[in-house]
């Protein structure tokens, strides 16, 4: 078995392009991943493509631009989990050696295909009853107002944190201010109690990463653990909110696998579509008891100078949230932590990270799957 390490990343500029092919977004963030990993295109042996909504061929498109014709290479769609999905295959393919050197790819070009919330499969019943993801987040929302007291200040507390540290992000779609919680709360509602603040803009974009076995050098991550599972069936005899059952499988998988707890994580990329999720991500991660992790960013735990810092990228609520480009933009920021290299957004404490992506939509599944990456600095 090799020892999976993460050679380098790179991520597009993340924002609305309608007038820009898909495939250059790609392009873009590959370069920096290939510059970054101090390879050349001929060094990749495979290439693995995450995309919930790319044109046919997508990844087909993609490498033909590159001028990496022939290697193996697919595509992966597994919701927002998409591109992550693609690194743990990745990953998998290195440690089996299967592959030596393998490019993830993610990417989505949202604003070409809804101007609002993604439109719900149609055959589904949230789809024939008009419940879009927005309506979902808001029923967990307002599950956990009810059962244990979560108020809307602490609601908004995420977004105000995460659009603070948004701010620092210069690829971050969202950076114009951060707004206090008063001002989180008096934004549109748009599904109760989640108003306009608390949810993810609409993006396009792509991130990309270089997997590869270990080679000597200090300067690559070491990728501890990698979990993915798939969605199990949820309904109204389940004890949990939607998608919390996932993350938390996910999660031990892959703390067993690294044999850390969750004390140990320095830093953290949650999927924080809405505020909500964040929330429920990180009682899921073991960092809070069931019903406490509203309390996490009110406290400044998870704030950037907190003792574990969460989404100091700005997350999905201010980098934005292309579904299949944002596992590969969840990995990149937290490689430029632990190198310490994030600028005016770097934290103190950065030697081990963690990545979290669930990506949800179908009808009775607890989430269409989730992947889980404990990576460290050497």
């Amino acid at each position: 078995m090799n020892q999976p390490m993460l050679w380098g990343v790179g991520t597009s500029d993340y924002g609305l392009f309608p007038e820009r092919r898909v495939e250059s977004l790609v392009w873009e963030a590959a370069a920096e991943a290939i510059r970054d990993a101090g390879i050349s295109p001929r060094d990749v042996d495979a290439i693995v493509v995450g995309s919930v909504f790319g044109p046919p061929g997508v990844a087909t498109r993609v490498q033909r631009g590159m001028g990496i014709p022939g290697v193996p290479m697919w595509t992966i769609e597994n919701a927002c989990a998409s591109s992550t999905s693609a690194y743990h295959e990745a990953v998998e393919a290195v440690r089996l050696g299967r592959f030596g050197c393998v490019l993830v790819l993610g990417v989505d070009q949202m604003s070409t295909l809804f101007s609002g919330a993604i439109v719900p499969e149609a055959t589904d019943p949230e789809g024939a009853s008009s419940l879009p993801l927005p309506g979902l987040y808001a029923l967990q929302a307002a599950r956990y107002v009810d059962e244990f007291g979560v108020t809307p200040e602490q609601l908004a507390a995420v977004a105000v944190k995460n659009k603070r540290n948004g701010l620092d992000n210069p690829r971050a779609q969202l950076r114009n201010s951060a707004p206090t919680v008063e001002e989180v709360l008096a934004s549109r509602m748009i599904a109760e109690p989640l108003t306009f603040l608390q949810c993810c803009p609409t993006s396009d974009g792509a991130g990309a990463a270089v997997v590869g076995a270990d080679r000597g050098n200090r300067d690559d991550l070491r990728i501890e653990a990698s979990a993915m599972v798939s969605g199990a069936l949820w309904d109204h005899r389940s004890d949990d909110v939607w998608g919390h059952a996932s993350v938390t499988r996910a999660a031990e998988r892959a703390f067993a696998q690294a044999g850390r707890t969750p004390g140990e994580i320095d830093v953290l990329e949650v999927h924080d579509a809405f505020t909500i999720g964040e929330i429920l991500t990180l009682e899921a991660l073991g960092l809070a008891p069931r019903g406490k992790g509203a309390e996490l960013a009110p406290s400044g735990h998870t704030t950037r100078d907190g003792a574990q810092p969460v989404n100091p990228s700005g997350g999905l609520l201010s980098r934005g949230h292309p579904l299949g480009g944002t596992g590969t933009a969840q990995i990149a920021e937290i490689a430029w932590q632990l190198r310490g290299r994030a600028g005016a957004r770097q934290v103190q404490r950065h030697r081990v990270g963690l990545v979290e992506t669930m990506g949800g939509g179908a009808a009775g599944m607890d989430g269409n799957a989730c992947v889980v990456t404990i990576l460290s600095a050497q």
